[in-house]
């Protein structure tokens, strides 16, 4: 039976690709799961980090005067006259 260390060989070599097939899917699942929760929290970071340049725009914007324009003598409603 010359085919018998084929087999087994070929066996062998199945049962090696079957277990780094899946390691490699179990590192997969833990790196998805990682990088969830990294854009998770990144996402939570960005959010507070624009509502709180919203806060400081506001802020300087009601700290500054405002600008009127003086019109024209063309009555209250800016019509023509």
């Amino acid at each position: 039976m010359p085919y018998l260390p084929s087999a087994a060989l070929l066996l062998i070599g199945f049962a090696l690709l079957g277990f780094f097939l899946a390691r490699t899917a179990r590192g997969l699942g833990r790196t998805r799961a990682v990088l969830a929760a990294a854009k998770g929290a990144f996402g939570a970071e960005t959010g507070l980090l624009r509502a709180r340049s919203a806060a400081v725009r506001i802020a300087v914007a009601d700290r500054m005067p405002a600008r009127r324009v003086e019109s024209a003598a063309r009555g209250e409603t800016g019509g023509r006259s």
